[in-house]
């Protein structure tokens, strides 16, 4: 039995998977919590992320678009007239709105909204709406040993030498123990709960009795997943049967190519088993988050979203990166683990990725299974950057469960749906200080049915564009020219349609460059010359 009138919320992000890899979006990796909640729940086909981890977080947490709120790119400071890397005070996040309506607030996991990150500030979570907070402020790190990991506002990095630490895991049981207090303090008192994720971010790491499950999953290699993934997606309704599979990613081999090579057919398997194994510890603490709302009665009056930051991650370790900027720039990693043993950096073929002493990525091949049956991955803005799985589940406010649909949606849509189900304003103003108006629309109209809708929907990210006007789509790689792909019949973006419809790219252009300049986005060229005046050269997150 529920105690409260007003739902709960619990929102789940996870970070750097890609569409198709949980098992309910046709993916060989076992997610039997998010299978559950996907059957007794909706699944979205066209729901989109904004390509990058800071933003799609800025976005999502606001209802904005990202450079509204000054997070742009990433949590850098791009210059005195680029982004700051933080949220400014023109944006409201989802907490103090749910805060201003009665609601109890808590956070679990990766905030990297800020660019100050190790000194508490303005734009640190408690400052931000959550009356308890418990994660890191940096975007990656070490799973055994994370760099800022904060509790409050105070660093309590020690507590990841304790016998067993494993970040995903203190994300999930923090979060069961929120839910669990809220129930003993506050039961008659509505609660958010935000579970950031940052499995299954590279560096690969993983227990061992999870990569044993998948010993032999991906022997087929990518080119025969690719093809069965598709197959799955297609029968379980999510993708059209007319929608054809994406070219292998041309800079990667065929897997009958890859595997000749013995050294490193162990070790790319290696890699693709570790990258399942994580998202299987996320699920199995999805499970224990569910089993908590449960067990306290409030299941049935919780309206639950998962869903991803971006798409698969193609980034190598290192690219153009040393060792020093991991650990003393960018505060990513550490030089040696908590026993004192040296921490390997880097995609060597003669060590297997796993274990606290390595920090390894699992690369374009195994990226482009994970974004099936799409092209390029995070950081663009085509469809393998930005779709994500949307899961919604809402025992009390949605009956047609198990559905699918296919109303396409994008990040600003979840603060307008969360503040819709919980009959939360959006304010105008907060502290003496105006509020941009919010850029999201609900979804809470797909509850009942597939119709809704839809203005056009915008992306930048590092000069990589889009915009999406009903089925027509108009997106750029940088420095490229913009293409024209007409969404209903080629959603994987094969045939380009721009040269056929020269006055439809000239609209669509048009009203992304008024977007743009609305929505203060800083044009690519000016923001790499920003960058080089302050001596910043390029680094290997950084994708043109």
């Amino acid at each position: 039995m529920t105690t409260t009138t007003k739902p709960n919320v619990v929102l789940i992000l996870n970070d750097d998977m890609g569409f198709s890899d949980i098992g309910c979006y046709g993916g060989e990796v076992e997610t039997p919590a998010l299978d559950r909640l996907a059957a007794n729940g909706l699944r979205y086909s066209q729901f989109y992320n904004t390509a990058r981890c800071s933003p799609s977080r800025a976005s999502m947490l606001t209802g904005l678009h990202p450079h509204q709120t000054g997070v742009g790119i990433l949590t850098y400071d791009s210059g005195p007239e680029g982004y700051a890397g933080n949220l400014n005070h023109r944006c409201v996040t989802i907490p103090q709105a749910l805060k201003a309506n009665g609601y109890k607030t808590y956070m679990s996991g990766k905030w990297h909204v800020a660019s100050s990150l190790t000194k508490p500030t303005d734009t640190w979570p408690l400052q931000r709406g959550f009356d308890e907070f418990y994660g890191t402020i940096i975007g990656a790190g070490s799973f055994y040993d994370p760099n800022t990991l904060t509790r409050g506002n105070d660093n309590v990095e020690h507590e990841a030498h304790a016998d067993g630490f494993f970040y995903t895991d203190a994300i999930s049981d923090q979060a069961v123990a929120y839910i669990d207090q809220h129930h003993q303090s506050s039961p008659e008192q509505p609660f958010f709960t935000y579970v950031a994720y940052t499995a299954p971010h590279w560096p690969l790491h993983a227990h061992e009795e999870d990569i044993a499950k998948y010993k032999g999953r991906f022997d087929q290699g990518w080119d025969a997943l690719r093809e069965q993934r598709l197959e799955k997606l297609v029968a379980s309704g999510i993708l059209m049967d007319h929608w054809k599979l994406t070219e292998r990613d041309p800079t990667q081999p065929p897997w009958t190519e890859a595997e000749a090579d013995e050294q490193f057919r162990a070790w790319t398997l290696r890699c693709m088993e570790v990258y399942a194994a994580q998202i299987d510890r996320m699920d199995q603490g999805i499970a224990r988050i569910v089993a908590a709302l449960e067990r306290n009665g409030q299941l049935d009056n919780t309206l639950l979203i998962f869903l991803a930051d971006n798409g698969a991650c193609a980034e190598d370790i290192p690219e153009d990166v040393t060792v020093d900027e991991l650990v003393d720039k960018l505060m990513i990693a550490r030089r040696q683990t908590r026993s004192g043993e040296a921490v390997h950096f880097g995609n060597d073929t003669s060590r297997m990725p796993g274990p606290e002493n390595t920090y390894q990525s699992y690369g374009t091949a195994w990226a482009n299974l994970s974004n099936t049956p799409f092209r390029l991955y995070k950081h663009w803005i085509h469809e393998g950057g930005i779709s994500t799985p949307l899961i919604v589940h809402w025992p009390a406010g949605i009956r047609d469960r198990g559905a699918i649909r296919h109303a396409p949606g994008y990040l600003p849509d979840i603060m307008a749906t969360i503040l819709d189900v919980t009959a939360t304003p959006y304010p105008r103003e907060l502290n003496g200080q105006t509020i941009e108006p919010l850029e999201g629309q609900s979804l809470r109209p797909t509850f009942g049915g597939d119709a809704i809708e839809r203005g056009p929907m915008f992306w930048e990210h590092e000069g990589n564009a889009a915009v999406r006007i009903g089925k027509w789509k108009l997106v750029k790689r940088y420095p490229q020219p913009w293409e024209l792909y007409d969404m209903d019949a080629d959603r994987t973006e094969l045939l380009d349609l721009a040269t056929e419809h020269p006055q439809r790219v000239a609209e669509m252009a048009a009203q992304y460059e008024a977007w743009a300049e609305r929505c203060g986005v800083i044009p690519r060229e000016k923001i790499v010359e920003l960058m080089r005046s302050q001596g910043v050269t390029r680094a290997f997150w950084e994708k043109d």
